[in-house]
């Protein structure tokens, strides 16, 4: 299976050429290639075959496609999720689908891992076949005492069957961090399950949110991708320092990735 090739554990597209067709239809040629990818990966989640070597083949081929039309994607920070021998908790904003689809071959060759998601992502049409075949933790959204228990109890059987979780508090897709969107719910499960967190920043606003259809937003390849992976944490009495330390981070990163983010010609 294909993986990632850091180097000084750094990520950096390749600069290539981009065919003429992706240049002025770079939204139409990226989603006929997506597509493709998820009716191959449901098909086999249905069939049961959607195994993690499957994931990451989905993941990567997404990757893949993103880049060549022209995204510049850029990693930093991987070593920070190499270096814990423990499942983790890795909190970041949440900005776009581009993260939900691309950081499983990211983060899953290295940890094992799952989301936490929407129950409405488990009944979603095509989807919801390879949602399923990722056990993720599912929450309502809408009743946050029930939601706290599911991400306890699931969050916590994960964690111990080795598996780390992705979670984003925001409890929507947001252009820019707010902190009091920013829910504590990772950090609670951190300190229950005494599990260090690793802070992700990430802007990924090359792919937009959809005017009618959120997930199917428009693709703009001006603009870079970049994630950052922060230094483990270890969640000390109620986590309201640690709290404000990942939101500081992923904030500073944000404010710095925008202020060197430029057109490309």
């Amino acid at each position: 299976m294909e993986q990632l090739s850091y180097t000084n554990e750094i990520y950096r597209t390749d600069p290539k050429r981009v065919p003429f067709l992706a240049r002025i239809f770079p939204g139409l040629t990226f989603y006929r290639q997506f597509f493709g990818v998820i009716l191959d990966a449901s098909a086999k989640a249905k069939r049961g075959q959607y195994d993690d070597a499957e994931w990451c083949r989905s993941s990567i081929n997404i990757f893949r496609s993103l880049e060549n039309i022209g995204i510049c994607i850029e990693i930093t920070g991987i070593e920070n999720i190499k270096k814990i021998e423990t499942p983790c908790i890795i909190i970041a904003n949440h900005m776009s689908t581009l993260e939900t689809v691309i950081l499983p071959i990211i983060i899953h060759p290295i940890q094992k891992v799952t989301f936490i998601v929407k129950q409405d992502l488990l009944e979603y049409p095509i989807f919801k076949h390879i949602m399923r075949a990722r056990d993720p933790v599912a929450v309502s959204r809408t009743n946050p005492r029930q939601d706290l228990k599911a991400v306890m109890e699931g969050g916590v059987k994960r964690l111990k069957n080795g598996i780390s979780i992705i979670v984003f508090p925001q409890t929507t897709r947001m252009p820019s961090i707010d902190p009091a969107q920013f829910n504590t719910i990772g950090i609670k499960l951190a300190k229950k399950a005494d599990v260090p967190i690793v802070p992700l920043a990430l802007l990924s606003d090359a792919w937009g949110t959809g005017k009618y259809l959120k997930d199917l937003g428009k693709i703009d390849p001006s603009k870079s991708v970049h994630l950052s992976f922060g230094e483990p944490i270890r969640v000390q009495g109620r986590g309201t320092n640690d709290h404000e330390a990942i939101i500081h981070f992923i904030e500073s990163r944000l404010e710095k990735w925008r202020a060197f983010q430029s057109p490309k010609p």
